[in-house]
């Protein structure tokens, strides 16, 4: 769609489908199901897939663009340092004979070293050594950005960690699924460490060592709802007072080690998580600890290995996600080069596949959701007008970016060989780990992008008070060229909005017009959207998505905030339309229908079980079902577009909707 000319041919597209819906459900049922019951019936998910859906579906177009970008680069290595660059990255990575052929030897160095350390600080110097090599976060996570309370200057912020599994749950509970995974997890650091060398006996003891040790650190980790909390996660230490907390670990000297210059304060996100860590140091064996490093290296490395590697890696994937079969080996590649030369790949592809005028339409869409919603803060009668006037303020002061960076990352230094595919991902690691690490002292550089163009996806940065909306997300079912408004506005309209309403959601609201973290809000609105956010939890912890697991109405109330004023005010702003005012039925629906109805398909999609209940777990987003269903509750549009009455099961009587922004 946004291909130049002759490299892919134009669909033509059929903005609603009537064979996709379920017409045999009432809308006021079940919504999703009846915009999309036959296209789940007769859309299975892939077996190299977890899900499938509109985002998928984008998502493999959007590989298949950067496959052909990287088969043209390898062969075409001669024309530029870019070109050569990720053509060769992406040669390492499909040569499985080479990969084959050098089996842990690219590792080995680390291992040793790991098996010579003579004591406790010799541990920490690991901890901090193994980031420094592109090895990820031991222990805990650490990273330099922006202070929440002083945006304007960066700071070394020490974050809760240590543990492999997505969630802490999977650890502390003793339900069948946390169980199965847990044996699962056992089984893989036993193979992993038995692939490295290690004898049976030994490779069950550095199991049973990562286990201990993970399991420890999970107790005292805060739950994900208590993490979405930006005032609890906010500690302040001078280095010195921290280092008071830990006794056996030095924070002036760790950080140091970890790279972090000039550091004389540190952000902690729960100070009694580092309490923990620094007992643990001396109160387990070193050879428990030996294990742990062993397997940070270990996890971090084994889908770049040879294929019993990657081969376990996969098995213990399948009991997470239930995929039936491995990613193709060509997409896992454009998956990890968008990920370590994410910016070189994307200057390509939005040379290639990016209409410029796109990002025109977007800024115009931008601008008019922005417009819609200053207009809703001022007829809200549930805000006083103090607060009122901060919120447009904050509304105002928007940075908006669209489709790719004004100015690309040129990864200076980095070294890539056509025959080190390992080295090549930790080299681009450990050029990103120093990349954010050199940002101390400097001035804080709001140009940065958190995703790159090829991504389906958009985001909010409360620190800038910033809304981003790559490239690859300005395509249908979102956004198309020729599409009429309803449908535009029911999809990317939205996203526009969700992304605004991120901003003043129950964590972004936190947050002022400058973006530091600080109380804008009288008390009484305050406690009054509290009370509205509640009503929002209540309903999404009604909806059961398996069996008897219940979504998590708090950890996903941001993202439930974000639909639902999002939703609203791509309604209102689509009003406005030319279609809308006309009224005009196009394939026998009305523009408020297919507003509507252009809602609920972009949230189609089959998931499998196991990786659903993974993410009710550990997503703060709703699944799509809910998503489509849960907004449109609280909508009063959506009860006349559709003629939605007492009885139909997802009636909300009038007076009992919650109406925010």
């Amino acid at each position: 769609m946004y291909a130049g000319p002759g490299k892919e041919k134009p669909k033509t597209i059929k903005y609603i489908d009537k064979s996709n819906m379920d017409l045999s459900v009432k809308p006021g049922d079940n919504f999703y199901l009846y915009a999309n019951g036959s296209w789940l019936n007769k859309n299975p998910i892939p077996a190299s897939k977890t899900r499938w859906g509109s985002f998928d579906l984008l998502h493999e177009q959007s590989s298949k663009r950067m496959r052909t970008l990287l088969e043209e680069a390898a062969a075409n290595t001669g024309k530029d340092r870019k070109t050569r660059m990720i053509g060769d990255f992406y040669a390492s990575g499909m040569d499985s004979l080479a990969i084959q052929a050098r089996g842990i030897t690219p590792i080995k160095g680390d291992l040793d070293r790991i098996a010579d350390l003579k004591n406790t600080q010799a541990v920490l110097g690991e901890v901090a050594m193994l980031r420094t090599r592109g090895y990820g976060s031991p222990m805990f996570g650490m990273y330099v950005d922006q202070d929440d309370k002083n945006v304007n200057q960066y700071i070394p912020q020490l974050i809760q960690g240590g543990t492999s599994l997505p969630d802490r749950d999977y650890y502390l509970k003793n339900d069948p699924r946390s169980i199965k995974v847990r044996e699962a997890y056992k089984t893989y650091l036993q193979e992993l460490f038995s692939l490295s060398g290690q004898d049976a006996t030994s490779a069950a003891a550095g199991a049973d060592a990562v286990m201990r040790i993970e399991t420890a650190l999970a107790k005292v980790q805060y739950s994900r709802v208590e993490l979405r909390d930006p005032y609890k996660t906010y500690n302040k230490f001078a280095v010195k007072d921290l280092s008071v907390t830990t006794p056996d670990i030095n924070w002036s000297n760790l950080l140091v080690q970890m790279k972090v210059q000039g550091a004389d304060s540190v952000l902690v996100n729960n100070p009694s998580f580092f309490k923990t860590a620094d007992l643990l140091l001396t109160a387990l064996p070193l050879n428990d600890w030996k294990s742990y490093l062993k397997w940070t290296v270990l996890k971090n490395s084994a889908p770049y290995l040879t294929t019993p590697f990657v081969d376990a890696n996969f098995r213990f994937t399948q009991v997470l996600s239930g995929q039936k079969a491995p990613t193709p080996r060509w997409q896992r590649m454009s998956n990890i080069i968008d990920a370590n030369l994410g910016e070189m790949l994307g200057e390509l592809y939005v040379e290639r596949y990016f209409k410029p005028e796109a990002k025109q339409r977007m800024i115009d869409l931008v601008t008019n959701l922005q417009t819609t919603f200053e207009e809703r803060i001022k007829k809200l009668d549930w805000m006083s007008d103090a607060t009122k006037q901060k919120g447009i303020e904050k509304l105002h002061a928007f940075t908006k970016k669209i489709a790719y960076p004004d100015k690309w990352k040129e990864y200076q230094g980095v070294t890539i060989a056509k025959d080190d595919f390992i080295g090549n991902v930790l080299r681009t690691n450990v050029w990103e780990y120093n990349d954010m690490v050199n940002r101390m002292g400097k001035p804080v550089d709001r140009t940065i992008w958190g995703m790159t163009p090829p991504t389906i996806n958009a985001y909010y940065n409360p620190a800038n008070n910033e809304i981003v909306f790559p490239a690859a997300i300005l395509q249908f079912p979102f956004f198309d060229f020729g599409a009429d408004d309803a449908i535009n506005y029911g999809g990317i309209g939205v996203v526009i909005g969700h992304e605004m309403t991120h901003g003043f959601d129950d964590q972004g609201r936190q947050y002022s017009a400058s973006g530091n973290l600080e109380d804008w809000w009288t008390k009484e609105d305050a406690d009054k959207f509290t009370s509205k956010a509640d009503n929002v939890v209540n309903l999404y912890n009604s909806f059961t998505v398996l069996d008897t697991l219940h979504l998590n109405g708090k950890l996903t109330l941001g993202e439930n905030l974000a639909d639902l004023g999002g939703l609203s005010m791509a309604y209102d702003a689509f009003t406005r339309t030319k279609q809308f005012k006309e009224g005009k039925k196009i394939d026998g629906y009305t523009p408020s229908q297919r507003f509507f109805l252009s809602w609920a398909q972009v949230w189609r999609n089959n998931t499998l079980p196991e990786t659903q209940a993974q993410l009710v777990l550990t997503d703060p987003h709703s699944p799509g079902m809910y998503r489509a269903n849960g907004a449109v509750m609280n909508i009063d549009a959506w009860y006349d577009a559709f003629n939605i009455q007492p009885g139909n099961k997802m009636y909300i009587p009038k007076d009992k909707r919650t109406y925010i922004w």
